[in-house]
C-alpha cells in the first residue's frame, strides 16, 4: 500500500466500522458488532502510526482529495494536510479511542443500546480524524459541526432520562453560540483572502496585517477580529469561560463518553485549531491576550468548582475544565507546542481517571456519589493504582507526564510579556494547589478513610440544593454488599493508559518541545518566542524535575495534596466547619457561579418571553386581529352599504352611474 492509501484509511475504518454497527448492529449480534468497530479502529491506529513513520522521515502531504462544491470562482474541497501536528492528533485520538471502545464491552454490556453506542462512538473518532486531517476551512466546519452532532447524540445516548435530554440540548445549544462566531471568522477569511486552504491564508496573512474591518463606528484590525471570532468557536467547542456551561452536564452520557469528549478529542478541537492557526494569531497581540486571559479564568475559577462536587465524574469534569484553561493560557503566551504537548499528556490521564471512574462506578453498582465511598483501595486494587497514577499526572507530580506538560506552561506564562500574563500566571500558579487539592480529595473520599457503602444514606446528606449526582442507574451497594474489582476488558484500557500517563512526558519533551518536532506546522513570531527562552532553561528531563522543585509549583502542589489528606482522613469535621462558617462561598460555588441560573433566566426566559409577546400582539393582534379578520370584516362592512345599492330598480343603478362618473371626472381634473 502506498502512504496515501494510509491517508483515506485512517478516517474512513471508524466511518465503516459506524455504518456497520448502526446500520446492521441487530443482524450482527452484540459481540460481532464489538469485534467489527474495535478491529477497524484499530486499523486506523495502525494506519496513523506508518503515516507517523512516514512524517518523521521527512515526508509531508498537504492536497486536495476530491472536489466537493465549486460556487461561481470559489471551489470547496475535501483535503488533507498531514504534519507533525496532524499525525500527534491522529495518535491521540485514535489511541483513546481505542481504549474507549474496548473499555466499552464491560461497561455497556447490560445496555439495550449497545450497537447503537459503539456506532456513535466510530462515528465519533471519524469526525474528529476528519477535523484534524484538514487542509481548509471548510473540512475543519465540516468535522468541527460533526463532532458536535455526534456529541448530542451520546451525551443524550439514554433519552428516555430528562436529564439527559436538557444535558444534551445544552450542550448542542451553547456549541451553536461558539460555532456562529467559528463561522463569521470564516465568513472573513472567504471575504479577505479568496480562499479556504490553509496554505494560501497562511502565505497572504502578513499582507494583510494592517487592514481594518468593515465594522461600523469601530476601528479593528481585520486579522484581531478574525481571531477572536475563530477563538469565541474554540470557547464553545473547548469549554472555555463563559461557554464552559454545557461541559459539566454532559456528565449524564455513559462513562466511556465521558472519556472520548473531555479526554482526547472534542474538547481539545479548540485548542488544536489555535495551533493550527498560529500564523494568525502571532501578528495579533490583541487576540493572544483575549486568549490569555480567557484560559486563565478557566483554569483558576472552574477549578474552584471541583472542589464542591460530590459526584465522582463531575470532579474529574471540571478538573478537565481547568486543564483546558491551562492550555489555551499556553496558546496565549505563543507556548503552541507546550499546549499541545499539555493536550497529549492531558489525553491520557484524563481518559485514565474517567475509566477508572467508571470502573468505580461499576464497583458501586453505578452509584456515583463519593460519600458513600471509602477505603475501596482493597477491593479494587487495580482501579486504585490507576486511579493514583492519573491524580499523580494531574497534579504535575515530578517525572508523571503532567509535570511536564504542566510546569512548561508555568514558566511560559511567566516568560510571557504580553498584557494580561500577569493574572494569568497568577492563576495557573494558584490552580497548581486547587487541582492538588480537589484531586485527591476525591482519591481519599473514594480508596481510603472508613467504608460508607451498603448504608443508607439519605441522612447524612441533608438537603443539598442542587444533588446532581447525575449517575449512570441510581442504584447502589445493598446493606452488607462489597464493591468488586471489575472485568479485563474494563481494567485492562486502564492499565494501557496508565502507561503514558506516567512515561510519555519524560520522552516526548525534549523532541516535542525543544527538537524543533512543530517547526513546518507552528509559527511564533521572534517578539514572542518564549520557547527559544524555555529552551535556554532546560537541561534535560531529569534536570528540569530537580530544578523545578525548588520552584513554588511544586510546594503548591504538594501543600495541596496534604490538605486533602489532613481535611478528609485525619480531621473530617474540619471541611463541614469550614462550610458553615464561609455558607456564601459554599453558595456561590454549589450554584456554579450563577450561570446556569443566568442563562436560564436571560436567555431562556427571555427568549419565552419575546415568543410570549410576538404570540399575543403579533399573531393574535396584528395577524389574526388586523390582517385576517380586520380585512374580512372591512369587506364586510363594505358590502354592508354597497349591498343596499342592489335594490332591482333601474333608476338607483343610473343614479348610482351618474355617481361614479361624477368621482371619476372630479379625479380627472384634480390630479
Amino acid at each position: 500500500m502506498d502512504i496515501q492509501s494510509y491517508y483515506l484509511l485512517v478516517p474512513l475504518a471508524p466511518l465503516l466500522g459506524a455504518i456497520v454497527a448502526g446500520l446492521f448492529g441487530r443482524l450482527l449480534g452484540r459481540k460481532m458488532t464489538h469485534r467489527v468497530t474495535i478491529a477497524l479502529v484499530g486499523v486506523s491506529l495502525f494506519a496513523s502510526v506508518k503515516i507517523f513513520q512516514d512524517v518523521m522521515a521527512g515526508h509531508m502531504f498537504n492536497g486536495p482529495v476530491y472536489t466537493w462544491l465549486t460556487s461561481g470562482d470559489t471551489s470547496f474541497h475535501i483535503g488533507f494536510l498531514i504534519d507533525r501536528l496532524t499525525v500527534t492528533m491522529m495518535l491521540v485520538v485514535t489511541s483513546v479511542s481505542l481504549m474507549v471502545h474496548i473499555y466499552t464491552i464491560g461497561y455497556m454490556s447490560e445496555d439495550a443500546g449497545y450497537q447503537r453506542f459503539f456506532s456513535y462512538i466510530s462515528l465519533f473518532t471519524f469526525s474528529m480524524l476528519m477535523l484534524v486531517m484538514a487542509n481548509n476551512f471548510m473540512q475543519l466546519f465540516f468535522g468541527w459541526e460533526a463532532v458536535g452532532l455526534v456529541s448530542y447524540l451520546l451525551i443524550g445516548f439514554w433519552y428516555t432520562r430528562p436529564t439527559a435530554i436538557y444535558a444534551n440540548l445544552k450542550a448542542f445549544l451553547v456549541n451553536r453560540v461558539g460555532d456562529f462566531g467559528f463561522l463569521l471568522g470564516i465568513g472573513l477569511i472567504l471575504m479577505v483572502f479568496g480562499t479556504l486552504d490553509y496554505a494560501a491564508v497562511f502565505a497572504n496573512v502578513a499582507g494583510h496585517a494592517n487592514d481594518m474591518a468593515p465594522i461600523a463606528g469601530m476601528s479593528v484590525n481585520m486579522l484581531t477580529a478574525i481571531c477572536i471570532l475563530l477563538f469565541i468557536g474554540a470557547m464553545g467547542k473547548s469549554a472555555q469561560f463563559p461557554l464552559h456551561v454545557w461541559l459539566p452536564d454532559s456528565m449524564e452520557g455513559p462513562t466511556p463518553i465521558s472519556a472520548l469528549i473531555h479526554a482526547a478529542t472534542m474538547v481539545t478541537a479548540g485548542i488544536f485549531m489555535v495551533a493550527r492557526m498560529s500564523p494568525m494569531f502571532e501578528l495579533s497581540d490583541t487576540a493572544l491576550s483575549f486568549v490569555m486571559i480567557i484560559g486563565a479564568i478557566t483554569a483558576l475559577f472552574m477549578g474552584f468548582l471541583g472542589i464542591i462536587q460530590n459526584d465522582i465524574k463531575r470532579v474529574i469534569a471540571y478538573s478537565t475544565l481547568s486543564q483546558l484553561g491551562y492550555m489555551t493560557v499556553a496558546l496565549g503566551a505563543s507556548a503552541y507546542p507546550v499546549a499541545i504537548f499539555h493536550l497529549m499528556t492531558h489525553a491520557f490521564f484524563k481518559a485514565l481517571l474517567f475509566l477508572g471512574a467508571g470502573s468505580v462506578i461499576i464497583g458501586m453498582h453505578h452509584d456515583q456519589d463519593i460519600r458513600n465511598m471509602g477505603g475501596l483501595r482493597k477491593y479494587m486494587p487495580i482501579t486504585w493504582i490507576t486511579s493514583l497514577i492519573g491524580s499523580l499526572a494531574l497534579i504535575g507530580t515530578p517525572f508523571f507526564s503532567g509535570f511536564y506538560s504542566k510546569e512548561s506552561i508555568i514558566e511560559s506564562v511567566g516568560l510571557s510579556h504580553l498584557p494580561g500574563s500577569g493574572f494569568a500566571y497568577f492563576s495557573v500558579a494558584a490552580g497548581v494547589f486547587v487541582t492538588a487539592f480537589y484531586s485527591f480529595r476525591m482519591y481519599f473520599l473514594v480508596f481510603h478513610g472508613k467504608e460508607r457503602f451498603g448504608l443508607d444514606h439519605h441522612e447524612h446528606h441533608g438537603n443539598h440544593a442542587d444533588e446532581e449526582v447525575s449517575s449512570d442507574h441510581h442504584h447502589g451497594l445493598a446493606p452488607g454488599q462489597k464493591p468488586h474489582e471489575s472485568s479485563w476488558v474494563v481494567t485492562l484500557p486502564l492499565i494501557l493508559l496508565a502507561i503514558p500517563s506516567v512515561a510519555i512526558g519524560y520522552f516526548a519533551i525534549e523532541p516535542m518541545l525543544f527538537g524543533g518536532y512543530f517547526r513546518d506546522a507552528i509559527y511564533i513570531a521572534q517578539n514572542h518566542d518564549v520557547m527559544r527562552e524555555l529552551h535556554d532553561d532546560f537541561q534535560g528531563p531529569f534536570a528540569m524535575v530537580f530544578h523545578d522543585m525548588q520552584e513554588l509549583p511544586f510546594w503548591l502542589a504538594l501543600a495541596g495534596v496534604v490538605c486533602a489528606w489532613w481535611f478528609y482522613i485525619k480531621r473530617p469535621d474540619i471541611p463541614a466547619a469550614i462550610q458553615k462558617r464561609f455558607q456564601w462561598i459554599y453558595t456561590l460555588l454549589d450554584n456554579k457561579y450563577y450561570f446556569d441560573r443566568f442563562n436560564d433566566w436571560f436567555y431562556a426566559g427571555g427568549a419565552r418571553g419575546l415568543s410570549s409577546f410576538l404570540g399575543q400582539f403579533a399573531d393574535k393582534f396584528l395577524i389574526d386581529g388586523l390582517m385576517v379578520n380586520g380585512s374580512a370584516n372591512l369587506v364586510g362592512r363594505i358590502s354592508g352599504v354597497v349591498r343596499r345599492f342592489q335594490s332591482g330598480y333601474i333608476y338607483h343603478y343610473a343614479f348610482t352611474m351618474i355617481v361614479g362618473v361624477f368621482i371619476l371626472l372630479t379625479i380627472r381634473n384634480w390630479f
